[in-house]
């Protein structure tokens, strides 16, 4: 809160005291103000923690693609929990509307990126050699082998190496050197629909659309949301 300091006025008076017409003449101070110093309120712990508890959970919702949120709402919730007052959502209404709403937030955060991958597809699949499943899997053979073709259920034994469209690596068999053993109905939707195509000693490359890879939520820091995944894989065997 600001202080307003008030300086006197110094009244000088002069005049005869004989005289029947006194006159008086003042003269004024010119009033210096002090700069005011702004003083941060003190804080509780209580203080400290309900902040940081909003300042951390809007950190994550922004990072989400949130830019705003009613907060008279997002008090009431709080406040309504807290205080045990019947609330305006179930929990399962409050999980379905979460999840719709971050959902919409991240689709239109990395709406450019959606546009750039569909375009991909749409170019991709009219290339020579390049086959389009009914899902909208792509791919193209390498090498065709000749030995028997697994299905979801089986175990396989494959080399791979996993790109994004801009080229970017984010996993290789090859780099670490040996190949791995995985059952295919354990894996990406892309996997077990391509890999069931191959034959064992084939060698294909599949160009996965986000639904049946990583989807919305895309995979850690390497894998963003609404990826196309490009996959270069050679199936060695069936079994474990």
């Amino acid at each position: 809160m600001k202080r307003t300091y008030l300086t006197l006025t110094a009244l000088l008076l002069v005049g005869s005291f004989t005289s029947i017409n006194a006159q008086t003449k003042s003269k004024k101070k010119a009033a210096t103000k002090a700069p005011v110093a702004v003083v941060a309120p003190a804080l509780t712990a209580v203080d400290s923690a309900s902040y940081s508890f909003g300042f951390k959970i809007a950190q994550g919702l922004k990072a989400d693609g949130v830019t705003s949120l009613n907060y008279a709402m997002l008090s009431k919730a709080m406040e309504d929990v807290f205080k045990g007052d019947s609330t305006l959502l179930t929990d399962e209404q409050a999980s379905n509307a979460i999840g719709s709403f971050l959902q919409a937030a991240t689709k239109a955060k990395f709406s450019e990126a959606i546009a750039t991958n569909e375009k991909f597809l749409t170019e991709n699949k009219a290339k020579a050699g390049v086959k389009e499943t009914a899902s909208g899997l792509q791919y193209e053979v390498i090498t065709e082998g000749t030995g028997a073709k697994p299905k979801a259920e089986d175990f396989v034994t494959v080399h791979y190496k996993g790109t994004l469209l801009d080229g970017k690596q984010f996993d290789s068999s090859y780099d670490r050197g040996e190949p791995i053993n995985l059952q295919l109905n354990r894996v990406i939707p892309g996997w077990t629909e391509g890999v069931q195509l191959m034959s064992v000693g084939s060698k294909y490359k599949f160009y996965i659309p986000y639904k049946l890879g990583y989807g919305e939520n895309g995979a850690g820091q390497d894998i963003p949301p609404y990826s196309t995944l490009i996959f270069e894989i050679e199936l060695i065997k069936i079994g474990q």
